[in-house]
């Protein structure tokens, strides 16, 4: 079988290595690789949903206030995603719902997941928030913040925006808790991530988009 056709599967790549940012794979899109480790050496795909099934543009992180335990990882969204996986959460539970492409392991993104989906995925040409963001979970690893330029707008037609794919140019809800009442976001139009109580207070109603791993 072919490295294109094992791709499409969310298999291993063939020997031309991984498909092109945007490009179908998984179930979904591929958005580019994590090194769960932090050691720049990546260890997982990261796929994002299809937008009409795979993305809601209003869920709570959570009704009411108050700590959830287990959710304060800023890479390991599957396990943050789980233990939120009731009606306490409606952005987690959502995500944990999903059955697309023959797939169920979907999940909501940590922290640093998704500041890898605004990397790669970013919708707008906006200048970029200088003030966040470095990822060393992101591969290759980056240590330090933006630049107003970089990143830049997706290459990936698709995922522009108006066009099919493309995140809004809004919040998106992480899975990675900041305290009691806040969560970590990420703006997908300058891409500033936040933990601020009128950006990230967990009883406000913001998009979420799901993702699911494919090891490497």
């Amino acid at each position: 079988m072919s490295g294109i056709h094992l791709a499409l599967l969310g298999m291993s790549f063939g020997p031309s290595g991984p498909p092109a940012i945007g490009d179908p794979f998984g179930g979904g899109f591929f958005a580019g690789q994590i090194s769960t480790a932090g050691t720049g050496v990546a260890d997982y795909n990261l796929v994002i949903a299809p937008k009409s099934s795979g993305e809601n543009s209003s869920k709570q992180w959570k009704t009411s206030t108050g700590a959830t335990a287990g959710t304060s990882s800023v890479i390991d969204g599957p396990t943050n995603s789980s233990n939120m996986n009731n009606a306490s959460h409606p952005a987690a539970e959502f995500c944990e719902g999903l059955t697309i492409g023959g797939f169920s392991d979907w999940y909501m993104p940590a922290k640093n997941e998704l500041e890898v989906c605004y990397f790669n995925l970013k919708p707008t040409t906006t200048n970029n928030t200088t003030s966040s963001s470095t990822n060393t979970n992101a591969v290759p690893s980056r240590g330090s913040n933006y630049t107003a330029g970089t990143p830049a707008q997706t290459a990936a037609t698709d995922f522009q925006t108006g066009n099919t794919e493309a995140f809004a140019a809004l919040f998106y809800w992480s899975s990675t808790e900041f305290s009691a009442s806040v969560a970590f976001v990420q703006n997908f139009d300058d891409g500033i991530q936040s933990t601020k109580g009128t950006n990230g207070a967990k009883s406000l109603s913001r998009s979420v988009r799901a993702v699911r791993r494919v090891a490497v």
